[in-house]
């Protein structure tokens, strides 16, 4: 199969631990370990989050003050080539050279007039309390959101067009290339009426990207993985009901966390939509995601529209 595999955040930063070098390699080693048995079978598309990572390189920008601070493009572009390298190593590294990998740099068309731009929601950088908030807001002009108990930077998150390399990528795959692109979700570009491409000041969301990349490619199948063993309906709730199939009339019906599941719920209709189908769980579960015994997926053909775990 073609498959486009989404890593979640947790692959590369968990919450709470320090966005060290040294800590991003071990988390993405452990993903790579995970992810080599379905690399060795399958044609595999890798893309990943990078909020944490490019808030950071924010931060470090602004602490050189005779140089003006780079915008999102390039530090978009900065955390694809520095999350991309480590990812095709441990890779490479987990398959014991059984297959090539490649770390491409996509960008991500989006529309320039997309409402987005004026509603920032995209969180990204590390979080702070309400007093260091304020004061970040102040001093940098950012906007700030709620993220759980504490507070983080947003910025827009545009939806994406299309993403501009996909037919190199294709071209990648059907020579047995496995790749790693998309990362942070491609860096955002417009084209201009002379069809130039100009880099735009936002982060596009990755699972958003990596739906448009499974429609480029054609791919049979969208695995988004998480932390969480299955979407659910009114998470953490006493009303909380797991989902295990979905149609995408049907998940389109249901309500969900702006900030964190609905992303990737918008993804899988999309993808859903296109004729491909998209599994949602845990990573260090991949085997039993793929067997069906964990997760949710969803698909045209489910019959009711929501079939719940235990139904």
């Amino acid at each position: 199969m073609r498959i486009v595999v989404a890593l979640g955040g947790n692959a590369l930063a968990r919450r709470g631990e320090p966005m060290t070098a040294d800590r991003l390699r071990a988390n993405v080693r452990g993903a790579c370990q995970a992810l080599a048995g379905l690399a060795r079978e399958h044609e595999v598309v890798i893309t990943h989050g990078n909020g944490p990572q490019v808030g950071l390189l924010a931060l470090q920008n602004l602490a050189h003050q005779d140089v003006a601070a780079y915008p999102l493009d390039i530090l978009g572009a900065e955390t694809q080539g520095m999350i991309g390298y480590v990812i095709q190593q441990e890779l490479s590294n987990a398959l014991a050279g059984e297959r090539e990998v490649a770390a491409v740099l996509t960008t991500t068309e989006v529309d320039e007039a997309d409402p987005a731009f004026e509603r920032p929601t995209k969180l990204i950088g590390p979080t702070y309390s309400a007093q260091d908030a304020a004061e970040a807001a102040a001093e940098y002009r950012w906007t700030i959101a709620r993220d759980g108990g504490a507070f983080r930077r947003v910025v827009p998150s545009p939806e994406p067009l299309r993403i501009m390399q996909a037919p190199l990528v294709g071209t990648l795959l059907d020579n047995g290339t496995l790749v790693v692109c998309v990362g942070g979700g491609g860096v955002p570009v417009r084209t201009d009426s002379k069809g130039r491409q100009i880099g735009m000041q936002a982060v596009v969301d990755k699972d958003a990207a990596s739906a448009a990349l499974a429609a480029d490619l054609k791919a049979d199948m969208l695995i988004m993985l998480t932390d969480g063993d299955f979407v659910s309906q009114n998470w953490g709730t006493p009303e909380q009901r797991d989902i295990l199939t979905a149609s995408p009339e049907g998940l389109a019906e249901l309500a969900f966390a702006e900030g964190s599941m609905k992303p990737k719920v918008d993804a899988a209709i999309r993808v859903a939509r296109a004729g491909g189908r998209t599994l949602i769980g845990p990573l260090e579960r991949l085997d039993d995601l793929m067997a069906r015994r964990v997760g949710t997926e969803i698909r045209a053909d489910v019959p009711g529209g929501v079939v719940y775990v235990g139904e």
